[in-house]
């Protein structure tokens, strides 16, 4: 993206700016931002809209008063699935929707991936398929799985941002569950590097019934009691205990490695709050994240067989959802981020019942699938043998099965809609909402502190890197499946009406995308992103 060093300033404006202080705190002010072409970097913001005629006549200066300039969102939770599961999602794809939502720095997760991102040599797998096509910045993670600890070191000197690992089976068989043992390791060999260890932070309680009082016996935890359709069934089937119990389990090794960052991915459950409050209050340096979905949908709306819904942990209820909002609109809540855990994959393996299948989907219906088990264990088809990976074609009896479909919800560039539309509702009806102000520190200074970028991402302020995104608050429409720029146009959000969109995002100085624009909005015409391999400092 280097351009010549005669090359005309880049200055943007806007009365309704946020900027990043000198003591990183955030401001909604008007500002004008002038920006090198050379370096893609912010030189200098003065807090004022200056006219045109401030600057020499060559300069490319936009104003886009009213609309708000916010820097460009961090999305610090995307699953691109390249290689090796690339039908479900890729980095062109995954980026081009980034892009078109004013994300400008995606972090990859390092499943569903084949291979995942748990070894050196995976991880450079994963770099050669990214080349050439991301149209954002991508960092990445390593996964911490049984057996793998001897590659963790490696993989920070290569310039992974984090650490994730399961406490529960995560579906997908190259990324099997860590032990307490597991853990341990990947906590005393990270313990004195700057990295972040995250956790999907569901637990099997080793003596329970997931939907009952016994505390003495248990039979096949998770089977499910009651119809596979209905969404009361799988929502019960993972209680918020498998939320605390998984959290009360890294807690108790958290002093194996004091100074380490520990982090919950996607929170759902509101009992798991106080204990985080409460370990933080002791001196723990853990923090949590939750997503788009947990605070946008509830379960009290979902219908039955509505597959497109199904995600782990799962999202509740709106009395759970309540909880969050009032936590998130905390600054001193244990909830640091909001992230869109982006999480896609293939129409037939969300198996929609009939009257959610659209054309371009039906033929996709009818093949075969893969075997899995998201759900905690192999419930649906215990006549399956272990060793096998496919599975016979989908029937219609098996349509709107909340236990055989795949779990994830893809909503990457649609996090600033969903934050800001149902925020203004809530702050409509006197509810606790966080501003336009606190979404910025969530999604951009907070994410990027999270994986070590705060030094170049996440902030308008000078010396960083010139990613904004234009944001018009008073744009409504409705997503429909055209303007899904993900891969597979499956979503909960579709038929979503928005308050607010985003027209335009900036990466490092150079406009990539404008709603309704040439070449599908993506104005540059060629992926200008690049991935971040620099080594983490902080």
């Amino acid at each position: 993206m280097a351009t010549s060093s005669d090359a005309p300033l880049v200055v943007l404006a806007s009365t309704r700016t946020v900027l990043t202080l000198d003591d990183d705190s955030l401001l909604l002010t008007p500002a004008t931002i002038t920006i090198s072409p050379t370096t893609g970097k912010i030189l200098s913001v003065v807090r004022e809209v200056l006219p045109k005629s401030s600057f020499p006549p060559e300069t490319s200066y936009k104003d886009y008063s009213p609309k708000f300039l916010l820097p460009g969102l961090v999305d610090a939770h995307v699953h691109l699935n390249e290689p090796g599961r690339t039908e479900w999602e890729g980095f062109n794809t995954g980026t081009r929707a980034a892009a078109s939502g004013g994300v400008t720095t995606v972090v990859d997760m390092p499943l569903n991936a084949i291979p995942p991102t748990t070894t050196l040599a995976g991880f450079k797998e994963k770099l050669r398929a990214s080349r050439g096509q991301c149209w954002v910045d991508v960092g990445f993670y390593g996964g911490v799985i049984p057996g793998n600890a001897d590659e963790l070191l490696p993989l920070i000197e290569a310039g992974v941002r984090g650490f994730k690992g399961f406490l529960i089976d995560s579906g997908v068989e190259e990324f099997p569950a860590v032990s307490a043992n597991d853990i341990a390791k990947a906590m005393t060999t990270l313990k004195d590097t700057p990295t972040t260890l995250m956790f999907h932070a569901e637990m099997l309680p080793p003596i329970t019934d997931s939907l009952g009082d016994y505390v003495q016996a248990s039979e096949a935890p998770l089977a499910p009691k009651g119809e596979l359709f209905s969404y009361s069934t799988f929502l019960n089937s993972r209680p918020p205990a498998f939320e605390t119990y998984a959290i009360e389990e890294i807690l108790s090794m958290a002093n194996l490695a004091p100074d380490l960052h520990l982090h919950i991915v996607h929170l759902s459950a509101l009992e798991c709050i106080p204990i985080l409050r409460e370990a933080r209050k002791k001196g723990i340096n853990i923090t949590a994240e939750t997503c788009f979905h947990y605070l946008g949908l509830a379960s009290d709306d979902i219908e039955d067989g509505d597959t497109r819904h199904k995600c782990c942990p799962p999202i509740r209820s709106q009395t759970n959802q309540d909880s969050l909002w009032d936590e998130v609109s905390d600054p001193e809540g244990c909830i640091k981020t909001i992230v869109s855990d982006h999480s896609p994959c293939t129409p037939q393996l969300k198996l929609l019942p009939s009257h959610l299948q659209t054309a371009e989907l039906e033929d996709e219906v009818f093949r075969p699938r893969m075997q899995h088990a998201d759900s905690g264990i192999d419930i649906s088809y215990p006549q399956q043998e272990k060793k096998q990976t496919r599975l016979p074609p989908i029937t219609s009896q098996l349509q709107g099965d909340f236990f055989a479909a795949w779990g994830g919800i893809s909503s990457v560039g649609l996090g600033l809609p969903i934050l800001y539309t149902t925020a203004t509702d809530r702050a409509a009806h006197g509810h606790s909402a966080p501003s336009v102000v606190d979404i910025v520190r969530m999604c951009c200074q907070a994410t990027a502190k999270q994986v070590g970028l705060s030094h170049r991402k996440g902030a308008i302020k000078p010396g960083m890197d010139a990613d904004f995104c234009v944001f018009d608050a008073d744009d409504v429409w409705t997503l429909r499946s055209g303007d899904m720029r993900w891969k597979n146009k499956v979503s909960p959000w579709e038929g979503h009406t928005f308050r607010g969109r985003v027209q335009e995002t900036w990466l490092r100085g150079h406009n990539v995308f404008q709603l309704n624009g040439k070449n599908m909005g993506f104005v540059e015409g060629r992926p200008v992103g690049e991935p971040i391999l620099e080594k983490r400092t902080v």
